[in-house]
């Protein structure tokens, strides 16, 4: 039998081992943008979640940048309202051979020969008048003037803005076009916009009175481009009403050569091709540079980039903090998934680019989403804050390279927003991931200490930079162009920003710490905390994005308080808060005569008795020195009398910068006339029966402590010229030179507390005269009672000027006092609020919402529905809390920063004005309204068939 030979086996050395080839890296992407594009449609409540926390900024951003374009003006829309359908214009800006030059396309930036806006010395001639010499023969000139002039209205009168010449030309469409009725044939003819007819209650075919008494017929409506629906302007017929006349060319060609030909007759010129083509311009000096029209153009849009480039970064990160926590609940949600992926050859990147693709894709449709919703808002906005003038949106400009950017922006804060929970799922187990189970949660060292570490570097930067800001404020040694000018600025911020990242660095561990407390206070307590900690990645970004408003929030009110109350010190009142004021000052004279004087106060009193007035006083002194031009202009036998304040109020100038000084009003005009029954409506003050003896007998009423010594005050008199030339005592800086003083004497004072009103001193009529005071009615109060039509600026603006002569000019206005804080703080508080309610929510709602098996298996163990509400409750304050405690920390920081560099200047910030209680309630009552908000919602039924079972 023929043995069967075995079959040669190949050698155990040459066996070749059959492998897989292993998918491209392309393939991979493919694979991953699949599994993440199926992924973001599965779980769509958590992506529609995070979508919308990345588009509501994204839509503001592009709001804003539609907004603010659209006030940007292209040249061809800026020759449009300038011109309308016309070439050019013309205008006298300078005397003929002044060496007049200007920019091609802006006849507003200009110089001459010798020096940039300054002059050669032949500025005082006359300006030319006629361009044609410097224009192509036969050239047609439409002229038109500008001015203002006063009409009569229903109310009384007001100011209008006036053009002279014929606006109706049709070649002027696009700057001003006949809306209704007829352009005017005469003089005797006017043109308004159709705010004038009613406010004058007219209608076409009426008669348009001036103040000063001419009258016109209003022969038709007429639109300016430049005027809002509510401006008043007229159009009179004849062109030369005004002065200088602007000629507007209709068909003239402008180039280079005769640009430089009417420079050099001293015309401005502005043109439709040298705007919209500029050509190139030498500028006659090397050592200071023009920007050009384009320039400006762009250096605008840089800073909007900039701004919003800015606002982005800060809303970007709240976003991404809170997105962040959506993420790490999705990733942790798709554990399994990712597992089993990971499971049939999928590396721990190939599962980070699954999670990262997550937060691009979401990112991307996000932003489209945003946009959309920003432009159209920005559209619907626009038409209804459109007040009729073209310049107040040019047009409707969509930045395409800026939204491209903010585009591009989103897609980036979606993919950091994921970065975190996809660099934890690659470092996730495969087989406990596939079994459920999960890992205790560990604390490492690491992160707590550089997390103090950078808490203890932000505080310590933040004082040091304080301190050292007030001692370089003082410094005169250090360059004002020195960096260390700037740089301890730059720390009192940095160092509270530098302290948050600490805390958001070392959070996990800080909820760790608080678990150890809270857990001996009760069952709902220790759960809450443990779960907080547990879920770190959900929490910590959660009071992150609560910490940074919280610190914009505080920060602001801080600094805002302090600078307001600064404010509201120094503050310059004019009269007692609610009084109106009409101030009586010469027209074209140094001085006025008692005759003028006392015409302008009977008129006003009578104004302001037909008005309804409760109460009128007349506030006088010394007519002012500075209306006089020269020394010559005041008479020789004019004195100026004062209040002298003694040596100890006085500041030396050698510790200057290391004290602070305030006084009252002026220092040197400080002695103000009124009689003894204007006294109440002139300072707000009632004096007893004893004072007012006191004072008819020539006592001083004195409301600045520093000039009082022993009950008695020192008042002098110098030559009201050598007051004029400053040789008098300035009555701050010790050591000055004066003159000597005509005489001097001593008064007896009644010291009275009115601080919110302009008499530093005042003296009755009869202690005037016998000191030689020329003093002259200066102002006329009076009080209204409430709801009076004169309590409103309107019906004073339609008042001012309407006692105006020749001589003399009444400026009236309502003092009202400082801006109360509340204007600015309230919004601020309730955006803050708004800001941290919504982070809560989103915060809470996630906890919720992975609560879900917990609460599963708490009811299954027989919990009961008031432990999981009593959890709610303690994870509103885990959460809200930790974020308010860590952005009111850290944003006080600058507020205390910034109040230890203004101590060594002239006025320091009093930490005193910050509103601690206000603070406080933003720290501690807003958590705990979070709280019991979360506590009085009911938590959902939980699923009792998904419940794990408990062995």
């Amino acid at each position: 039998m023929t043995a069967v030979q075995d079959r040669p086996r190949a050698d155990a050395g040459t066996r070749r081992r059959v492998e897989r080839p292993k998918p491209s890296r392309t393939a991979r992407l493919r694979v991953a943008v699949r599994i993440a594009r199926r992924q973001v449609r599965r779980a769509w409540v958590s992506s529609l979640l995070i979508m919308a926390l990345i588009a509501l900024p994204i839509a503001g951003m592009a709001g804003v940048a539609v907004m603010v374009s659209s006030t940007f003006a292209t040249p061809a829309e800026r020759v449009a309202v300038e011109l309308g359908k016309m070439s050019a214009w013309v205008e006298p800006l300078w005397p003929a051979e002044s060496g007049f030059w200007q920019t091609p396309d802006d006849p507003y930036e200009y110089g001459n020969a010798s020096q940039w806006g300054g002059s050669d010395g032949s500025s005082t001639a006359d300006l030319p008048s006629d361009p044609t010499s410097a224009l192509a023969p036969g050239t047609e000139i439409v002229p038109l003037s500008s001015g203002e002039e006063r009409i009569e209205t229903v109310a009384g009168n007001a100011r209008a803005r006036a053009v002279a010449g014929n606006v109706s030309d049709e070649r002027f469409a696009g700057a001003y076009a006949l809306v209704a009725g007829r352009a005017p044939s005469n003089g005797g003819e006017v043109l308004v916009t159709p705010a004038v007819l009613e406010r004058a209650g007219l209608t076409i075919g009426g008669t348009l009175s001036l103040v000063h008494g001419e009258v016109f017929t209003v022969t038709g409506t007429f639109d300016d481009a430049t005027a809002a629906d509510a401006d008043l302007v007229v159009a009179f017929f004849d062109a030369d009403r005004y002065s200088p006349i602007r000629s507007f060319l209709p068909d003239a060609d402008i180039d280079a050569e005769r640009l430089s030909a009417l420079n050099a007759a001293g015309f401005g010129v502005y043109a439709r091709e040298l705007v919209l083509d500029p050509p190139p311009f030498d500028r006659p000096f090397d050592d200071f540079s023009i920007p050009t029209s384009a320039e400006r153009d762009l250096q605008r849009e840089l800073a909007l980039a900039a701004g919003i480039g800015g606002g982005g970064l800060a809303a970007g990160y709240m976003v991404v903090m809170l997105a962040g926590a959506a993420f790490a609940v999705s990733a942790r949600r798709q554990q399994r998934a990712l597992a089993i992926a990971a499971s049939v050859g999928a590396e721990p990147r190939d599962l980070r680019r699954i999670v990262l693709f997550q937060g691009a894709v979401l990112g991307l449709f996000a932003g489209a989403l945003g946009l959309a919703v920003g432009v159209g808002g920005a559209a619907i906005l626009m038409r209804l804050l459109d007040n009729g003038s073209a310049t107040s949106f040019w047009g409707f400009h969509v930045p395409w390279l800026l939204l491209f950017g903010v585009l591009a922006f989103a897609v980036l804060v979606g993919s950091a927003s994921a970065w975190l929970p996809a660099r934890a799922v690659g470092k996730s187990d495969t087989i406990s991931a596939l079994r459920g189970a999960r890992r205790p949660m560990t604390v490492t060292a690491a992160r707590p200490l550089w997390g103090s570490l950078l808490i203890i570097i932000g505080v310590a930067v933040t004082i040091l930079s304080g301190i050292a800001a007030g001692a370089v404020a003082i410094s005169d040694t250090i360059p004002w162009d020195s960096p260390l000018r700037w740089l301890p600025t730059v720390g009192i911020v940095s160092g509270p920003i530098l302290a948050q990242v600490g805390i958001l660095v070392s959070g996990r561990w800080l909820l760790w710490l608080a678990s150890r407390v809270l857990s001996r206070i009760g069952l709902a307590a220790r759960l809450a905390s443990r779960d907080a900690v547990a879920n770190g990645a959900r929490t910590v970004p959660a009071f992150a994005a609560i910490g940074a408003t919280v610190f914009v929030g505080v920060f602001a009110v801080g600094m805002g308080m302090m600078t307001a109350e600064q404010s509201a010190r120094n503050y310059d009142y004019s009269a007692p808060v609610g009084t109106v004021v009409a101030d009586i000052s010469t027209m074209s004279d140094p001085f006025l005569t008692g005759e003028q004087v006392q015409e302008a106060v009977e008129a006003t009193d009578r104004l302001f008795a037909s008005s309804g007035a409760t109460a009128i006083g007349v506030v006088g002194g010394e007519q002012p020195l500075y209306f006089a031009e020269t020394v010559a202009d005041i008479p020789t036998d004019l004195q100026h009398v004062m209040l002298i304040a003694p040596p100890r109020s006085l500041v030396s100038m050698d510790v200057a910068g290391s004290q602070g000084f305030t006084y009252r009003g002026s220092a040197t005009d400080n002695l103000s006339v009124v009689a003894p029954d204007d006294l109440e409506v002139a300072l707000g003050v009632t004096l007893s029966e004893d004072q007012r003896a006191a004072y008819a007998a020539g006592a001083v009423i004195v409301v600045d402590d520093r000039y009082v010594t022993d009950g008695r005050v020192e008042v002098g008199a110098w030559s009201a010229r050598d007051a004029f030339a400053g040789k008098m005592p300035d009555n701050v800086w010790s050591g000055d030179e004066a003159a000597e003083a005509t005489w001097e004497r001593t008064a007896p004072a009644i010291r009275v507390t009115a601080p919110d009103q302009n008499v530093v001193a005042a003296v009755a009529p009869a202690t005037a005269a016998e000191w030689g005071i020329a003093a002259v009615p200066l102002r006329v109060l009076a009080t209204f009672p409430e709801g009076s039509e004169m309590n409103s600026q309107d019906r004073l603006n339609a008042r001012t000027g309407s006692l105006d002569t020749d001589e003399y000019q009444v400026s009236m206005w309502r003092e009202t006092g400082p801006t109360a804080a509340a204007v600015w703080l309230v919004p601020l508080l309730a955006a803050v609020t708004v800001l941290v309610l919504g982070a809560s929510a989103v915060a809470l709602g996630l906890a919720r919402f992975e609560r879900r098996p917990d609460d599963a298996t708490l009811a299954a163990v027989g919990g009961t529905p008031g432990l999981r509400r009593r959890i709610g409750l303690w994870q509103g304050l885990v959460i809200a809390g930790f974020g308010t405690f860590a952005g009111a920390a850290a944003g006080i920081l600058p507020p205390i920063g910034f109040w230890l560099q203004s101590q060594t200047g002239f006025e320091p910030m009093n930490l005193a004005d910050i509103p601690w209680w206000l603070l406080a309630a933003l720290a501690v009552a807003l958590p705990l309204g979070i709280a019991a908000v979360n506590w009085l919602v009911p938590p959902r039924e939980p699923e009792l068939t998904r419940r794990n079972v408990i062995a």
